[in-house]
C-alpha cells in the first residue's frame, strides 16, 4: 500500500491512473482507490532492507505484550506495510516503511 494525501480522493485517483497509464505506458489496472478505517493499531517506522523488517516486527511485539495489547490479525484486519520511498531511487538504508499491526485489548 502507499499512503496517499487527504486531497486525494476517487476522482483524484482515476485521473492519476489515466495519466500514467497514457503518459508513461505503465498498466494501472491492478491499482486501487481504498479508505480502510484500521481501528487500534500498533506501527513503527522502518528504515533499512525490507529483509531487515523481522527485527521492527520483533520490536512491535515486543511492545505489544508489554502494554496490555494482543495482535488482532485476521480476515478483516491485517498486517500492513505503508512504503514511504520509491526502491527504484532509494537507497536500500534508507527506505522507510511504516509496519503497522492490528491489535485489541487483552480480555
Amino acid at each position: 500500500m502507499i499512503r496517499l494525501p487527504e486531497f486525494v480522493d476517487e476522482h483524484v485517483f482515476e485521473w492519476a491512473c489515466d495519466e500514467v497509464s497514457r503518459k508513461k505506458k505503465i498498466d494501472t489496472t491492478k491499482a486501487r482507490f481504498l479508505k480502510i478505517k484500521e481501528g487500534l493499531c500498533v506501527q513503527c517506522l522502518h528504515i533499512g532492507a525490507y529483509d531487515d523488517e523481522p527485527r521492527t516486527l520483533k520490536l512491535i511485539d515486543d511492545y505489544i505484550h508489554t502494554n496490555g495489547l494482543q495482535s488482532d490479525i485476521n480476515e478483516t484486519r491485517r498486517h500492513h506495510e505503508i512504503y514511504l520511498c520509491d526502491p527504484r531511487k532509494t537507497e536500500v538504508s534508507k527506505l522507510k516503511t511504516v509496519l503497522r499491526i492490528p491489535v485489541k485489548r487483552e480480555s
